[in-house]
């Protein structure tokens, strides 16, 4: 078992699924593209030679989108056609480390449930949820 600080650490994200392709030479495996709607804030550099008045406005941050993230799943036996992912929005670990799995990097883990009887379902939230929603 794990202690809900532990838990707590774990980041699960909504994602769009942009893209879906089969890994060559891999009876599992994905590629997914994913958009989580990140961006990062800077603030326009300063020349620091040039005087700035003491009431001077603020500068406004500068916000830029991320690219969307790689993702590799080991999901391809349940989807025969990978382009029936795109599209959809599911849930993801987005705090993961990256991790190298036959050659691609992975930046974070697809939620899904699986059944010994070959069920299986992708954790797709609403169509009210956008992506890069955090779970609460």
């Amino acid at each position: 078992m794990i202690s809900y600080d532990d838990f707590k650490k774990v980041e699960i994200r909504a994602g769009k699924i942009l893209s879906a392709e089969k890994i060559p030479d891999t009876d599992k495996l994905l590629r997914l593209s994913v958009d989580f709607a990140e961006t990062i804030s800077t603030l326009a550099p300063i020349d620091p030679t040039v005087p700035v008045a003491s009431d001077a406005p603020v500068p406004a941050p500068i916000i830029t989108k991320l690219p969307p993230r790689q993702i590799v799943s080991g999901i391809s036996m349940y989807f025969p056609d990978p382009a029936v992912l795109v599209g959809k929005t599911c849930m993801f670990v987005t705090n993961l480390e990256p991790r190298k799995i036959k050659g691609y990097e992975s930046n974070g883990m697809l939620f899904a449930v699986s059944t010994p009887t070959g069920g299986f379902s992708l954790l797709e939230p609403n169509d009210t949820i956008p992506p890069g929603t955090c779970a609460a």
